[in-house]
């Protein structure tokens, strides 16, 4: 079994985004802060995503990068069900006007619901108030509001971070590395798996968006496809209803392919699956070798374990020999530490966009066409 080293990522890491890739594997605790800097004032508007009150606790644990000022919930009853959560505890609530009122304030996690139809018009006033955004996936239904808004951000040079945490991963970043450097060879073929079991509240709320279980979690298979290939030829969709006994009208179980020149990628997603995590997957096949991560993450198990991925190669790349291994990384800090960590060197301008706003822009309009929606 091979076990990436820092020792190891220093001596191989070729270029700048290799570099990259390499200190990232090391996890948060390799990334250390300027003493001469203070921490970024950032604050959050809205408590309804999935992933809000676990990001909102890395920015707090994170108190050497960000400096939390405030939270916006105008949701009464959402703020009163977590005014005690830990991960809001103590901090002041205030209403948007006031937090992007404040003085020295240089970013915004937006953490409203992926259903909340204002979504972007909330990223929007936090652009023109000159604020970087890290916004949680995906970017709206409305891939004409997503891209002005985009297209202000990048008029005022402002950093907008979508929340797919699998670009942190260490074995996706050594996937893309092995792609990018052409241990693999030409790639052929992509698969990617992102299932679980949905209970009934969940498929309600899935139910409303076009493409059901697609639009919410084949966002980030989308977005790890497209950082490997670019933009498909073709996108062409299966979008099923597998269950039936429930009432609830939605795609349950969907399928979606990009068809790239000699590559397709296929891309499923369900609500079906029993204890489908584990077998969340990406898998990159080419001429002269695969790269084969299953499951895809392991920081969310109980207790959180270490990443690997089986490597297979037709000729040795030093220190990996030809034929099949493992390869297996360092134990990740926490599930957004390294995301977010990544979001305070770009605005700290310590480093460029790994995934600039034209790679955003791609993964939403990839992920609309792919669920239904128009793009006008």
């Amino acid at each position: 079994m091979n076990s990436v080293d820092r020792r190891h990522l220093l001596e191989t890491a070729v270029g700048a985004s290799a570099a990259f890739a390499a200190g990232q594997w090391l996890g948060s605790d390799a990334a250390a802060t300027d003493p001469s800097q203070p921490p970024i004032k950032i604050g959050q508007i809205g408590t309804g995503h999935e992933h809000a009150s676990a990001k909102m606790s890395t920015f707090r644990k994170l108190s050497g990068h960000y400096e939390v000022v405030g939270i916006v919930e105008p949701d009464a009853a959402l703020r009163k069900n977590l005014e005690n959560d830990a991960a809001y505890r103590d901090l002041r609530w205030m209403t948007e006007e006031e937090l992007l009122g404040v003085e020295g304030l240089r970013a915004v996690a937006v953490e409203v619901s992926s259903a909340d139809p204002r979504i972007m018009e909330i990223t929007g006033r936090c652009i023109e108030a000159g604020m970087h955004v890290h916004l949680d996936k995906p970017g709206g239904e409305s891939f004409s509001a997503f891209k002005r808004v985009l297209d202000e951000a990048g008029r005022r040079k402002l950093a907008v971070q979508l929340g797919y945490m699998y670009r942190n991963n260490p074995a996706v970043q050594f996937c893309q590395r092995a792609v990018r450097e052409g241990w693999l060879g030409q790639v052929f073929e992509i698969h990617c798996v992102m299932s679980t079991t949905h209970p009934l509240p969940y498929r309600k709320y899935l139910s409303q968006f076009r493409g059901g279980t697609m639009f919410i979690f084949a966002c980030h298979l989308i977005d790890l496809v497209v950082s490997l290939m670019g933009k498909p030829d073709r996108i062409v969709s299966y979008p099923r209803q597998t269950r039936t006994d429930v009432g609830v009208e939605m795609c349950d179980n969907g399928l979606i392919v990009f068809e790239y020149p000699r590559t397709t990628a296929t891309i499923r997603t369900a609500s079906l699956e029993v204890d489908g995590h584990r077998r969340r997957q990406l898998v990159v096949c080419g001429d002269r070798g695969t790269v084969d991560i299953q499951p895809l993450e392991t920081i969310t198990v109980r207790p959180p374990q270490p990443q690997s991925l089986r490597l297979a190669l037709s000729e040795a790349r030093e220190p990996y020999r030809q034929g099949y291994q493992e390869v297996s990384f360092p134990l990740q800090t926490g599930r957004y530490d390294d995301q977010l960590i990544e979001l305070a060197e770009i605005i700290r301008g310590e480093r460029e966009n790994p995934y600039p706003l034209d790679h955003e822009l791609l993964v939403q309009q990839c992920l609309l066409e792919a669920c239904g929606y128009p793009l006008g």
